[in-house]
């Protein structure tokens, strides 16, 4: 893991990608592997999904499932839970998991138009007064659409953000830059991680299978932070935005780790990821999608829930059950939704929107929608 100079470094990388400002190294130092100096990466110029839209039906819902086998825990008697929170943020990804000792890390904070508060929101809310590990999966703004309003939130109100990590690809992006500028102004310390990097989080081991290690160029999905999860016989697979290439490296090269109880779906559900080979490799009983109900971009994509459906996963979609909260004891697996509907994917694929009222929705929130801050 790779501990970020931040002062010269980051400037370096924001000059080229035509942003202002960098940041400032904090002085704590969290539990983790870091072996390694920073190299410096190449901002991306683009970034692609940034809208956010609320969900439909009401109620709750609760179920069980059963994990695969696997003898990937290290201690399968942990006294405790592990929670999983996957925050319905719409068209956008925030993800908190809150081991048994109430260690935190939050993956992701939502869309740049929410600003932060609906991801703050649900944090009060669990009582979480500290975020030990602020994961950046990468720096498109509807991933890191809250950061710099979170670690402003955490740092003056509550107890502080322990660390933040990134894949240390920079984006041209105000959102990009008003989560530096929040790190500098705050010092927070960044750390910049890779495969093979390793994060302390209480009882849960927690592998780093992407970015790849050296100079993966400046694509920001090529390079989302993707994290293998494991709690006693319980696996967790989030990625980010990986798409297509990025999975076939990881099936070549870490198709061992890959093998997940449930998966966070890949690009929101996108075609573009949960490709057959990786989907081959992870074979999850259970997918959490998170994605807008009428999202422009047509997710969850019918081919990857007809996919699901194939294979028999048990499917979550926060844009029809809202938050979507896993607790596991490293054996047993349950889910409660905060609205009820079916969770098989065929159910969810006849659910989503026609393409043509997806549109006209669409239509309708660019037509009302603020001057964007983003370039």
């Amino acid at each position: 893991m790779k501990r970020l100079l931040l002062v010269v470094l980051v400037a370096a990388m924001l000059a080229l990608a035509g942003c202002a400002d960098g940041t400032g190294t904090g002085t704590d130092d969290p539990t983790v592997d870091a072996d390694d100096d920073l190299e410096e990466t190449d901002p991306d110029a683009t970034d692609d999904d940034s809208e956010t839209d609320e969900a439909k039906p009401d109620s709750d819902e609760s179920d069980d499932a059963e994990t695969n086998d696997s003898d990937s825990g290290d201690d399968p008697n942990i006294d405790g839970e592990l929670e999983i929170h996957h925050i319905d943020v719409g068209q956008a990804d925030a993800t908190l998991l809150i081991e048994p000792s109430g260690e935190t890390m939050l993956i992701d904070s939502g869309d740049w138009r929410q600003g932060g508060s609906e991801v703050i929101a649900y944090l009060e809310d669990q009582n979480v007064n500290r975020i030990d590990h602020l994961v950046a999966t990468h720096g498109h703004a509807d991933h890191i659409g809250g950061h710099d309003a979170i670690i402003e939130h955490y740092e003056t109100e509550r107890n502080g953000i322990g660390a933040a990590y990134d894949s240390g690809v920079a984006h041209t992006s105000q959102t990009y830059e008003r989560y530096l500028d929040a790190i500098d102004e705050h010092n927070v310390e960044l750390l910049i991680v890779e495969e093979g990097d390793h994060i302390e989080f209480g009882d849960a081991n927690v592998d780093v299978l992407n970015p790849p290690t050296g100079d993966s160029g400046s694509d920001l999905h090529y390079n989302s932070v993707t994290l293998a999860i494991e709690f006693g016989e319980f696996s967790y697979l989030t990625t980010g935005d990986v798409e297509a290439d990025a999975e076939q490296r990881m099936v070549d090269e870490h198709d061992d780790s890959l093998e997940a109880d449930a998966y966070q779906a890949g690009h929101h559900g996108s075609s573009t990821s949960s490709t057959t080979p990786f989907m081959n490799e992870v074979t999850p009983a259970i997918a959490i999608i998170s994605s807008a109900y009428d999202s422009q971009y047509g997710h969850p994509h019918d081919e990857v829930l007809e996919d699901y459906a194939d294979r028999g996963i048990e499917t979550y979609w926060t844009a029809v059950h809202g938050d979507v909260v896993l607790t596991t004891d490293g054996t047993d697996v349950e889910l409660e939704t905060e609205h009820e509907f079916s969770t098989e994917a065929a159910d969810l694929l006849e659910e989503k929107p026609a393409d043509d009222d997806t549109q006209a929705s669409v239509t309708h929130l660019i037509d009302v929608a603020p001057a964007p801050l983003d370039g």
